[in-house]
């Protein structure tokens, strides 16, 4: 089992809509590295940190388990989607989703702010400068370190 932090923007996707639907397709990841991990690397049973990225606080809000093998994700062929890619096709889709579902919403949302601060934790891909992916790999040391903080 691999541990992982994987981002959505609250306005699109938060834990609380994870909540309410139990599972959910992750899907809309356009970057040929976390399409890779995605096919490569992620399996059903890992369990990842929910982050929310691009809000006030961007930071971890939860725990989702993955449940499916990586597959095509439909929205690259949906043109009314804002994943649509004109490039991507059902015969050789470029782009791939996975399943995941709830598993707890922490209290509160642990910011990236105090992630950067903890002496364990400063080195996690995701507070690393310019870090961009939406899935990225978290230690087990890190995964402990997290789930150790107050109040979550």
């Amino acid at each position: 089992m691999r541990r992982w932090l994987m981002k959505s923007e609250p306005s699109v996707y938060s834990i609380e809509d994870l909540r309410r639907d139990g599972r959910s397709m992750w899907e809309g990841c356009r970057n040929y590295l976390v399409r890779n991990r995605l096919r490569d690397e992620v399996r059903p049973g890992d369990t990842a940190f929910f982050h929310h990225s691009n809000a006030n606080p961007s930071g971890i809000a939860g725990i989702m388990e993955v449940v499916s093998e990586a597959y095509p994700d439909p929205t690259q062929f949906d043109p009314e989607s804002p994943y649509f890619d004109p490039k991507s096709s059902p015969d050789r889709p470029r782009w791939l989703a996975v399943d995941v579902q709830f598993v707890r919403a922490f209290a509160r949302v642990v910011p990236l702010s105090e992630l950067k601060a903890h002496p364990l934790l400063g080195g996690m891909e995701v507070c690393r400068k310019g870090q961009r992916l939406s899935v990225l790999p978290v230690t087990e040391e890190e995964w402990e370190a997290v789930l150790g903080l107050p109040g979550i």
